[in-house]
């Protein structure tokens, strides 16, 4: 089973509602913003970033608006997780079974151990609709907020809505 596969069934095994919308390859929000232009309704596109301490023993997911940027220096004050960096590929790979330019929450399916703790921007909080790859970047999932908030909670990791900016 394939990366879209795995999260497609995960999300039909939860009894999720989504949409499937497939485009070509999406590395970055600036080429997904021309794919996304075909999805009706109003819908929060999400950034996804990963990063890891100074130690290198414990990681984040950051997830925000994707029309916002983060300075790192302002989310390590915001996070109070000390100096972050972003993860590398290997360590990518090694928690949330992605590869650059496809970083998604869904990737939290491969973290069998909820070592990955998730920071979602307070804003995402009461959005309808959000989006986000499918662990591929050559579609996107729309789903509605309460069944993504069922999603993170049968994944078991640690997540909080704060204030990004």
């Amino acid at each position: 089973m394939n990366r879209r596969e795995n999260v497609m069934e995960t999300l039909r095994r939860l009894g999720v509602n989504y949409e499937l919308y497939e485009h070509p390859e999406a590395p970055t929000i600036e080429i997904a913003r021309e794919y996304w232009a075909v999805i009706p309704g109003k819908v929060q596109h999400c950034k996804n970033l990963f990063f890891r301490n100074h130690k290198g023993n414990k990681h984040y997911l950051v997830i925000f608006d994707c029309e916002k940027n983060l300075a790192i220096h302002d989310l390590e004050q915001r996070l109070k997780q000390g100096k972050l960096s972003f993860a590398s590929e290997e360590r990518m790979m090694k928690y949330l079974g992605l590869s650059p330019g496809s970083v998604s929450p869904f990737g939290l399916i491969n973290d069998e151990t909820c070592h990955v703790h998730v920071f979602l921007d307070k804003n995402l909080e009461n959005t309808e609709k959000l989006s986000f790859h499918p662990n591929e970047n050559t579609a996107s999932v729309v789903i509605n907020n309460a069944d993504f908030i069922r999603f993170f909670e049968s994944c078991g990791n640690q997540f909080e809505f704060i204030e990004l900016y």
